[in-house]
């Protein structure tokens, strides 16, 4: 065991004294920065006032919703600000998850545009369409 041991120490002094001999690298010198002097007066343009910044153009709005599925067969767009797709070929019809909401003078909905509609309150449409007609 005492060989072992001696031998393990052996080996380190040998293995750590390669580090020891070895010369750090100088770094590569740095050519030098050349500077130009003043050609004379200066004439730079002066630069032009900034330009009045142009609004954005509006975003148009998304034909889809990420989260629900368009109605079947009907033209539609998605309305973020009701959380519903607007039927365009209806008037105030609306749709979401499989349900179509009616405005007429009061709300009613029904599993199909064609109906048969059911009568309901705000409670029972999407809450952008209860804040559009209260």
């Amino acid at each position: 065991m005492n060989r072992l041991a001696r031998m393990a120490v052996i080996g380190l002094a040998l293995g750590m004294s390669a580090c020891v001999v070895q010369r750090p690298s100088e770094p590569a010198p740095q050519p030098p920065v050349q500077t130009l002097p003043p050609a004379g007066p200066s004439t730079a343009p002066t630069p032009a006032p900034p330009a009045t910044p142009t609004p954005p153009a509006p975003k148009p709005m998304p034909r889809t919703s990420a989260s629900f599925a368009p109605p079947p067969g009907g033209a539609s767009h998605w309305d973020p600000s009701l959380g519903v797709y607007v039927l365009e070929d209806q008037p105030d019809t609306y749709y979401r998850q499989r349900t179509y909401y009616r405005w007429n003078d009061g709300w009613s909905w029904a599993t199909s545009p064609k109906g048969p509609w059911e009568a309901t309150d705000t409670t029972g449409v999407p809450a952008g369409l209860g804040r559009k007609h209260p």
